[in-house]
C-alpha cells in the first residue's frame, strides 16, 4: 500500500491528469450544497471568473455535452446551440447529468468522465493564465492550464458567456 498523504484521494479526473503529465495543483474546501463557484472562490480567495464550471447539457436528440464556463457567467443557450448547430441546448436534470459523467453534481470534472462527450469552452477562458476547474469530487478544485482542456479534451472554443 502506497503512502498519498500528499494530495487527496486519486479520482478518475486526476488519475487522467497524471497519466498525462499534466502539471496541476490540488484544492480541496468544505463544500456545500447550492454554494457553486461563489461559495468555492470564496473559500479559496480565487478570483470567481477564473473558477471554471463543468455543465454537462444536452441537444435536441438527448445527446449529451459538456460545457465550460466561468463560474460567474451564464450559458446562452441559445448562441451555443447556434454555434454547435444544434436547434437547442439545455442542461441536463441532475440525475441523467449524474449517469452521463459518472460524478455527482457539484463534483463534476470534464477530466475522466464515464461517457465520451463533447466539450465546448468559452473561448475567453483560454485567455487566462490558469482556471480552477473541479477535480471530480464536491468539495475538490485543480488549478491548471486552460490549454490542457483543449489538448486533452478536445475542447473547442465557442462564444455563449452571459454575465450573471
Amino acid at each position: 500500500m502506497s503512502k498519498r498523504n500528499s494530495h487527496v484521494s486519486e479520482t478518475p479526473a486526476t488519475q487522467l491528469l497524471r497519466a498525462h503529465k499534466v502539471e496541476f495543483t490540488e484544492h480541496p474546501y468544505e463544500y456545500l450544497e447550492h454554494g457553486g463557484t461563489e461559495h468555492s472562490a470564496a473559500s479559496l480567495g480565487l478570483d470567481e471568473h477564473m473558477v471554471v464550471k463543468t455543465l454537462v447539457m444536452q441537444d435536441q436528440d438527448a445527446r449529451p455535452l459538456i460545457v465550460l464556463m466561468h463560474g460567474d457567467c451564464k450559458v446562452s443557450t441559445k448562441n451555443l446551440a447556434r454555434q454547435i448547430g444544434a436547434k437547442s441546448v439545455e442542461p441536463c436534470k441532475p440525475e441523467v447529468a449524474n449517469r452521463h459523467s459518472g460524478y455527482l453534481v457539484g463534483g463534476t470534472s470534464p477530466f475522466g468522465t464515464r461517457r465520451d462527450m463533447p466539450v465546448y469552452i468559452e473561448e475567453s477562458i483560454l485567455a487566462l493564465p490558469r482556471i480552477a476547474i473541479n477535480g471530480g469530487r464536491r468539495g475538490f478544485l485543480v488549478q491548471l492550464d486552460p490549454q490542457v482542456c483543449v489538448r486533452l479534451l478536445d475542447a473547442r472554443p465557442v462564444h455563449c458567456a452571459l454575465a450573471e
